[in-house]
Parts: structure tokens; sequence; C-alpha cells
């Protein structure tokens, strides 16, 4: 998605696997994960399975046995996708977009910040032929209880919450410490203002404009729980 000379030897390397790379670029040029990619934070490219397609027509799905209605991506093309990727990164971790997978979260996030090299494969139409899965064992994760037509949405999802925690992605660096469901205690954020003071009868709350560090800390904490005690109690289980 950048240019190679700008690529730290360092930098984390993000492949997504996906037929339709184009729908993909956009997204990772722009915010945060672009600007991590021209500093050289992190490489993401969009791989075609199509290219590893052995007819004229670059057919990467077909008809299910056993019948039924939709389309199944072919095994073919894609591990010999992943197979070409891996010659170079044999300890690159797998990953892909399922319904049927764990919810993805903060923890999987902060995890796969850390690695070096993830593949992330796009899961598409009826599903992946089965022995793909078994043969490749990738994590499944899944962004909720909800298809999609595509699994590019998922994986931009998996992507930008990933990048973000790179150190010297965000402006400031302890930007996603606050975050929700970051940190030890996996709160909600706390209510954020800005100018103007005043809003159709709305104020700012006096404490945000007190000056007091130690005071605003508290009542941002406060507001923290508060706020998962009311929207989602089920995280101080």
């Amino acid at each position: 998605m950048v240019s190679k000379q700008s690529i730290r030897g360092d930098a984390m390397r993000i492949d997504i696997v996906t037929l339709f790379p184009q729908a993909c670029s956009d997204f990772l040029s722009t915010s945060i994960v672009g600007r991590a990619q021209r500093d050289g934070l992190v490489d993401i490219n969009c791989v075609n399975p199509r290219d590893w397609t052995d007819d004229k027509h670059q057919t990467v799905d077909d008809r299910p046995f056993g019948g039924g209605p939709g389309m199944v991506l072919k095994v073919e093309p894609l591990a010999k996708c992943i197979d070409s990727i891996r010659d170079t990164a044999p300890d690159a971790k797998l990953i892909m977009t399922s319904a049927q997978g764990e919810h993805f979260t903060q923890n999987h996030a902060q995890s796969w910040s850390e690695e070096a090299h993830l593949i992330i494969v796009c899961g598409h139409y009826e599903g992946i032929d089965e022995r793909f899965v078994e043969l490749y064992q990738p994590i499944e994760v899944s962004i909720g209880d909800v298809v999609l037509s595509g699994g590019e949405i998922a994986a931009l999802l998996v992507s930008d919450a990933i990048v973000r925690l790179l150190p010297g992605a965000l402006g400031h660096a302890d930007s996603a410490k606050e975050d929700s469901f970051s940190g030890d205690e996996k709160l909600l954020d706390h209510p954020s203002y800005t100018q103007p003071r005043e809003f159709r009868g709305l104020h700012v709350p006096e404490i945000l404009l007190s000056g007091d560090h130690g005071a605003i800390a508290k009542w941002r904490k406060e507001q923290r729980l508060k706020r998962t005690q009311q929207r989602r109690p089920d995280l101080l289980e």
C-alpha cells in the first residue's frame, strides 16, 4: 500500500487476502492506518487469490458438493496464495474472518499488535472449502452476530484495531490506554467535550474547566465506571 522505501525494518506486515482489493485500498490509505503506513510503522498488502488460478477466467469459486444455494471459495488458489506468502514468512499468524469464529475483542487486537506478520483471509460467498480450514487451521474471528456479503469489512476492522495500537501510530502515547475496553479494568471510555462550552443549553461539566488534573482524572474514572455499569454491566463481571 505504500512505497517499500519508506518501510522500517521492524515494521509490522499485514497481508489481507481478498478477491476485492479495491474495496480495501481507500480505507487503508486514509486516517490513522494510512499515516502509520506512510510513517513506516506497518506494511499492508492486499493479495488476490485470483493471481494463483490456472484458467483464463481466474475461477476462485464453485458450486458446493451436495447441492444448495450459493458458491464456495475453492481451496486450490487460496492454498497456493497462503503458501506463497509463507515462503518468505513461515511464522506469519493466519487469521480468517468468519461468522462462525470467536468474537474479535480488544484483547485480540492488543495481542496481535505484537506480532511481526499477520495474514487475514477474507471469507466470501457461502464460505471457504473446509479443507482449507483443516489444512491451515486459521484463527477464525467474527466481528459480531451478523452475516456480511464479504469479509473485507471485518478484515479492515481487525487491521484498524491492531494498527492504532502500534507505538507511534496515534498522536498521543496515552491515547490507546484510555480507549474503551483498554487497560487493566476494561471499562468503557469516559464522555468527552470540546468547544463551545455551552450548546443548546447543555454545558461542559465544570470539573473539566477547573484545571485540577487530579480531580479531572478521578471524575473520568468515575464516569467510566458509571457508563460501564449502565451500558455494559457484563464487562464488570
